[in-house]
């Protein structure tokens, strides 16, 4: 398969037997632009019947856009074989936007507290079909998208060669010429992947859902915990930040599950040492199985995370859209009232 939105510039030149300068303009065209192939500047009209010739057709349909009262935008588009997938678009300080893009249809890790992993997995999406909601939402926006989080529905690291052909499409200058380091990739913690993308040395932020410090706290949140134990994360994690640099850690807060003394503590000795970032983020549960901690909870959550990880940055990320269930765990790919 050939879809032209679905690989940078090099890729496309390969895959095409064309030249680097003529997969550029190509590329310039159907990413850059969103315009057709036919539209691409200053390419030999031999050049465009192959790679039409080679090329693979396939859009998204978009079903449905709806805001929620703090700006946050969610999208639901349907693949070209009827499977649902959703997209949010995140609005930051009134001048640009960051998408988060959906890399599988489903999820098959069924963390407890996230909606998408009731849907259970249908598949995992092909690169162009992750660009493809980024060009969507680039074409309903007047401010510029300026980062891309893989953050959506699905595991990133279980479709990883997909999701690292989009995130290089998007970062290609003459693609969606997002800086490679405002793409962040996040993973529950599929632990042979982690090493990999260490190893192969991608220029794209890493990001790691945590959410406890306990193994068995961990496997109760987690089930992926059984088959990569937090041990051998975190050994993956070291090596990361002893190779590339910072690790983002994410942090669901479950009140009276994982916001007490003794989880910041086991915070404490299990992350000693390494350098990351903590990104903590209220639960958000429409069943309402599991509550955010409250501002007595956070505050002193807060406080006992400063004194047992002294110097380590601590920032609580904005739980956004959870009036049209565009947050973070929240995504089912459902129109609204179904």
């Amino acid at each position: 398969m050939l879809h032209l939105a679905g690989q940078d510039s090099r890729t496309l030149a390969r895959r095409a037997g064309i030249s680097l300068e003529d997969a550029r303009r190509i590329t310039g065209a159907v990413i850059g632009r969103g315009a057709p192939l036919r539209d691409a500047r200053n390419v030999r009209r031999s050049v465009l019947d192959e790679v039409d010739a080679l090329a693979t057709p396939g859009e998204l349909r978009l079903l449905e856009a709806v805001d929620a009262r703090d700006g946050f935008r969610k999208y639901l588009f349907e693949l070209p074989d009827g499977l649902r997938v959703e997209t949010v678009r995140i609005p930051l300080y009134d001048t640009h936007h960051v998408v988060c893009l959906s890399s599988q249809a489903g999820c098959a890790l069924g963390c407890a507290f996230c909606a998408t992993a009731k849907l259970g997995l249908d598949r995992s999406l092909r690169s162009w079909e992750m660009v493809a909601q980024l060009l969507a939402v680039r074409a309903d926006s007047q401010r510029p998208i300026t980062g891309v989080v893989f953050m959506g529905q699905g595991e990133p690291f279980l479709n990883y060669d997909e999701v690292l052909a989009a995130a290089y499409a998007l970062c290609d200058p003459a693609g969606a010429r997002i800086d490679a380091r405002r793409i962040s990739i996040s993973t529950a913690g599929v632990v042979p992947m982690i090493r990999r993308y260490t190893a192969e040395g991608h220029k794209f932020r890493l990001c790691i859902s945590l959410n406890a410090a306990m193994p068995w706290k961990r496997r109760a949140l987690m089930p992926v915990e059984q088959g990569f134990p937090l041990d051998e994360l975190v050994e993956a994690i070291r090596e990361h930040a002893a190779l590339r640099g910072r690790v983002t850690l994410e942090y669901v807060m479950i009140s009276g599950v994982n916001v007490g003394e003794e989880d910041a503590a086991a915070l404490g000795r299990l992350l000693a040492g390494i350098p990351v970032r903590l990104n903590p983020i209220a639960v958000n549960d429409a069943s309402g199985r599991y509550r955010p901690p409250d501002e007595d909870e956070w505050n002193a959550f807060r406080d006992a995370l400063a004194r047992e990880l002294p110097g380590t940055p601590i920032v609580r990320r904005y739980s956004g859209g959870q009036d049209e269930h565009a947050a973070c765990g929240m995504l089912a790919s459902r129109r609204r009232g179904d």
